[in-house]
């Protein structure tokens, strides 16, 4: 191994640890304040979750010798986002957090859970996940019109980044509205004290409703688009990837890290390809090194949590979310792509995704259960209703094609 193939693979890990901080951290920040936390859980919150899962990321790339890297959640912060202010408050948001922890955790010890989530149709899955997005996505054109001299600026590099170096577009959305919180004053109001990093406690509240409405959506959520697909893109790339530690560490983690904010950490998705891909080192064998510059940065980014949070509370109203808003676009398409692509699910991923896009809030649980439960009903139905046997007519006249004889052999 050359001294340049080792640079290059820590290069692509601290590359890869900007990408993903830059481009979810607003998210991620909106998530938790939208669930009531405040600025300073919100900032505790992205400092832990950075903690453990640079962590993760060290210890699992060096055991496994692969580039194994953790995540937080993007879609389950979109997710917390996009949900009702709990009845019982942030505790009670905890509170959900640990139940979503505790499935990970079982989902790792209990192979047949896995196997059930797995069984879950992936256009369902992401009908949902496209339907709770879909909100978040129109937030930087509503900005654009009700603040258009400070959101604009922000847009522009975006627009300009996509086609030439697309992974840096969000990031540099990011720095243009550090330019435009300068340029505005906003930063005056901002003192020393809040760039002090800190971790508030908030002991969880078990609220049944809440735990039903934020706890089992943010564990499916998270399963269906990050830790599967994780480990779907590491197998694409020669990877076999041990979910089921990973998913043991991210339950006993997030239990321990709940109260100061940990949501959820998971399997890299999104910016798994950065650090297992040839860009990252020529020799598949050596790659497990961008995973540890990819922890180690995320490691170091965590005590800057604080900063960033109150750079983002003084920043001009709209401009934090319409950086969220563009950071998840990629992911909205996706979603949705996905959900509507498969025919025979295409009517239950629709009921989904208009009943999670809705917003409707009912018993006090948002609108991700019922939409689950919505394409989950019609999916019941409409499987129940089995087709004519070939050659059969049917009740409305019509003979069912045998269609062509089955190959022997």
């Amino acid at each position: 191994m050359t001294r340049g193939s080792t640079s290059q693979a820590v290069s692509s890990g601290i590359v890869a640890a900007l990408v993903g901080f830059t481009s979810s951290f607003a998210v991620v920040l909106t998530g938790i304040r939208t669930v009531g936390g405040s600025p300073d859980d919100a900032a505790s919150a992205l400092m832990v979750v950075c903690l453990t899962m640079g962590l993760g990321a060290i210890v699992f790339s060096l055991r496994t010798r692969m580039p194994l890297t953790l995540a937080w959640s993007t879609p389950g912060a979109a997710l917390l986002a996009g949900a009702a202010l709990p009845e019982g408050g942030y505790a009670s948001a905890v509170g959900a957090f640990v139940l979503a922890s505790v499935l990970y955790l079982l989902t790792g010890l209990v192979g047949a859970l896995g196997r059930w989530v797995r069984r879950i149709p992936s256009a369902v899955a992401n009908a949902m996940l496209a339907g709770v997005l879909l909100p978040l996505c129109v937030e930087p054109f509503r900005a654009l019109v009700a603040e258009p001299a400070a959101v604009a600026p922000v847009l522009a590099p975006w627009l300009v980044l996509l086609r030439p170096a697309r992974r840096w577009a969000v990031p540099g959305a990011f720095a243009a509205a550090l330019v435009v919180i300068a340029v505005t004053g906003s930063l005056a109001g901002v003192g020393a004290d809040q760039l002090v990093p800190r971790l508030t406690w908030t002991t969880p509240a078990l609220d049944v409703s809440t735990a039903v409405a934020l706890g089992v959506p943010l564990y499916l959520v998270t399963m269906t688009s990050q830790n599967i697909p994780g480990v779907a893109v590491l197998g694409s790339l020669g990877y076999d990837a041990p979910l089921r530690p990973v998913l043991t560490y991210a339950g006993v983690a997030g239990v321990l890290t709940a109260p100061l904010g940990g949501y959820t950490i998971n399997m890299s998705a999104i910016t798994a390809a950065l650090t297992a891909g040839p860009s990252a080192h020529p020799d598949p064998g050596r790659r497990w090194v961008a995973g540890v510059a990819m922890g180690t940065t995320y490691a170091v980014l965590g005590p800057l949590a604080a900063a960033v949070a109150a750079i983002s509370v003084a920043a001009p109203p709209g401009l934090i979310a319409a950086i969220a808003g563009v950071a998840l676009l990629g992911a909205f398409a996706g979603s949705a792509a996905t959900a509507l692509h498969d025919e025979p699910h295409r009517d239950a991923a629709a009921v989904t995704f208009v009943v999670a896009a809705s917003g409707v809030t009912y018993a006090g649980i948002g609108p991700a259960f019922w939409a689950l439960l919505a394409g989950g009903l019609l999916l019941l139905v409409t499987r129940t209703r089995a087709p004519p046997a070939p050659g059969v007519i049917g009740r409305d006249g019509s003979r069912a094609d045998p269609g062509p004889p089955a190959p022997r052999g």
